[in-house]
């Protein structure tokens, strides 16, 4: 049985988790929000008190694999709906920056125009200062894609190690040319 797959949800107080088990719908409910997933037929998600359990109805390769994802996923909706995801990002490089314009966020790269970067529904940006972006919302994949795209205008380059980067990420450094 996987190891994932059979660890169950904890509900905390205050979220309401709706399963339709014939439309394989599962619907969580907190303060920061509502959000949905369509699981597969061959997964059995059930709420027993405050707690969800998953189970599978057989040991094939892709059922084993389902099992896991759709738990991991009803628990990062869970999570999502009550404290929220955030991503940091680092702005490095002379002259690059990042602001707030509205909802929009601006960016300058060293391009000959600004980016202007518009968030999606359920994201927000904050940029406490030029050098940091900070993603917040609560749907865990719409976070991660977002700092994704706007990693892309301007991924950090190996050999002033410029651009836009995680916080904490390793940016491999590459030596430049050696003269003479």
């Amino acid at each position: 049985m996987s190891r994932i797959g059979r660890q169950p949800i904890n509900v905390p107080a205050g979220v309401n988790v709706s399963i339709d088990a014939e439309n394989c719908v599962v619907s969580v409910k907190g303060p920061k929000g509502t959000l949905t997933y369509n699981y597969n037929r061959k997964i059995t998600v059930a709420l027993e008190g405050n707690v969800v359990n998953v189970t599978r109805s057989s040991d094939d390769k892709a059922d084993r694999a389902l099992h896991g994802l759709t738990r991991t996923l009803i628990n990062n909706m869970v999570v999502g709906v009550t404290e929220g995801y955030t991503k940091k990002l680092i702005v490095t490089g002379v002259g690059y920056r990042a602001a707030m314009q509205g909802k929009a966020l601006n960016l300058t790269l060293g391009y000959s125009h600004p980016v202007i970067v518009d968030a999606p529904e359920g994201v927000s940006f904050e940029t406490p200062d030029a050098n940091t972006i900070i993603i917040k919302g609560i749907d865990r994949q719409v976070v991660g894609e977002t700092a994704a795209y706007v990693r892309s205008k301007r991924a950090p380059e190996p050999y002033k190690g410029k651009g836009i980067a995680y916080e904490g990420e390793k940016i491999r450094r590459k030596s430049g040319k050696t003269g003479k």
